[in-house]
């Protein structure tokens, strides 16, 4: 039987203070799941459940990207039937790893989602991999570990950087900076040599994965298959 990935999108699609769509990034879900389809069996959850607002803007940005459009094109039923993230508290030991794609809706709803919380706690205590890319590392900032500790201190962890906050021209709309709270959950942040370059951290022997950007898309589905032995 394939392993099993839960795979966690948003459901933040306005942001109100910008008069602007967001959701989940094109590329931070058609990458890794085309990695990982096949090989595993990709289970899709949101915390409403239902559809899972996708940002146009990445579609215009990825308009060239084959494999981005021929997703958007043929494979809609993945994010348009998400289940609601509640009903997989739990149920860690249905799975193999869990997963979060980025887009700046993260940063609004699953930051501090209780049920994605308690989900991410169930899954490291069973010694499972939880990954996340881009803006989707925003999901640990409010993880601690039975003891208290935050579970980003120590660790190596990358995510969406400043520079690149600021080229996209979103920093203003953002409720945080991303990196500045990694930072201060105590984790040792690291970014590629250059904005926009492909940068996956794997510690905790491949039980904790992050992508810096859309371009490492691709490579934490790789860490997430490699960590399950898939």
């Amino acid at each position: 039987m394939a392993p099993k990935v839960l795979v966690v999108l948003t459901s933040f699609g306005h942001i109100e203070a910008a008069n602007s769509p967001t959701g989940w990034y094109l590329p931070e879900l058609a990458h890794p799941y085309n990695v990982m389809a096949g090989k595993t069996e990709l289970v899709m959850a949101s915390p409403k459940g239902g559809e899972a607002p996708l940002d146009p803007s990445s579609v215009k940005a990825f308009a060239q990207d084959e494999e981005s459009m021929d997703f958007l094109k043929n494979k809609s039923a993945v994010w348009k039937t998400t289940q609601k993230l509640s009903t997989f508290k739990g149920k860690a030991a249905e799975f193999d790893a869990l997963f979060y794609p980025g887009g700046h809706g993260p940063m609004f709803d699953l930051y501090d989602d209780a049920d994605s919380i308690a989900l991410i706690q169930e899954f490291v205590a069973a010694g499972k991999p939880v990954a996340a890319v881009c803006h989707g590392p925003a999901v640990f900032l409010n993880v601690t570990l039975p003891d208290g500790t935050p579970i980003l201190k120590g660790k190596e962890a990358t995510g969406f950087s400043n520079e690149e906050e600021d080229q996209a021209q979103m920093t203003k709309w953002m409720p945080y900076l991303l990196e500045d709270k990694i930072k201060a959950a105590g984790a040792t942040y690291k970014k590629a040599d250059e904005a926009w370059g492909p940068l996956v951290l794997s510690v905790d022997g491949g039980k904790f994965i992050t992508g810096q950007n859309p371009a490492s898309a691709k490579g934490v589905g790789e860490a997430i298959l490699k960590a399950i032995g898939a």
